[in-house]
């Protein structure tokens, strides 16, 4: 796990744009792992408008979202789905139907996990996974508890999750789900490399447990710990509680130019 802390959010988002540009470039029909939520907004804005400046192409490239909400009607605005289409998708050339979701208003939910598991394997697995962290230290909707060896399925959202996410529903946690659809933790895991971004110091805790502590059930995101290529790109306020940033901060300085992320 390589953990990456700089300033602000614009210089990790250059930072994690200029990684997938550089897939792109080398592999154009490569297959990408977006997340939504506030910690990936300004590598979307930044890919956006890298497109926009003829810099990168998304014509070949395929997509997979990470989860979903249960239950939300097709044209709410918080359905991930509908998020993923406004933040990112509708801004650069992704072909149609390039970009495939998990489906909350599925008639067979279980079936339907299964069928995206497949899919997945089917378009030869994601080479980048972009994924956010949740303050309980969740990835996707891996709430705390969740199996390492997890797979796409039903979770039920903690009150902990409900409670941060109400800001997008108008700061009422009853408009928020009580269940969602989540690849797990091992789907995850498969992917070829892992980008994890964070910001904010009310991120700062789960940063800690994620890469300074033993893997656990209870902190989900610390089985990247056993992933051969993490990269965890956080601002100063998310490394706050780090006990080796100093150290963290000393290899990145020195990391040799050709290496990448």
């Amino acid at each position: 796990m390589e953990v990456i802390i700089q300033s602000d959010a614009k210089m990790i988002a250059r930072i994690v744009a200029d990684t997938v540009q550089a897939l792109l470039a080398r592999k154009p029909a490569a297959v990408l792992g977006l997340a939504t939520g506030s910690s990936p907004l300004a590598v979307y804005d930044e890919l956006a408008e890298r497109y926009a400046a003829g810099q990168v192409s998304f014509a070949r490239a395929r997509a997979f979202m990470l989860d979903e909400y249960v239950g939300l009607e097709a044209d709410h605005p918080q359905r991930y789905r509908n998020v993923i289409d406004h933040d990112l998708v509708s801004r650069v050339d992704f072909a149609p139907n390039a970009v495939q979701s998990l489906d909350g208003l599925a008639a067979d939910l279980m079936e339907m996990c299964t069928a995206y598991e497949a899919a997945i394997v089917d378009a030869g697995g994601v080479d980048l996974q972009i994924l956010g962290l949740g303050t309980d230290g969740h990835i996707a909707f891996n709430e705390p508890g969740s199996s390492l060896a997890s797979r796409t399925r039903i979770k039920t959202l903690t009150a902990q999750t409900r409670e941060d996410n109400a800001r997008f529903f108008g700061g009422d946690i009853d408009a928020v789900p009580q269940h969602c659809l989540t690849q797990g933790l091992a789907t995850i895991m498969s992917a070829r490399h892992i980008v994890l971004v964070a910001t904010g110091r009310g991120k700062a805790y789960a940063v800690h447990q994620m890469a300074e502590t033993g893997v656990s059930a209870m902190w989900p995101a610390t089985i990247l710990q056993h992933h051969p290529h993490v990269s965890v790109l956080i601002d100063a306020a998310a490394a706050s509680r780090l006990q080796l940033a100093e150290y963290y901060r000393q290899t990145y300085a020195n990391k040799p130019s050709w290496q990448g992320l």
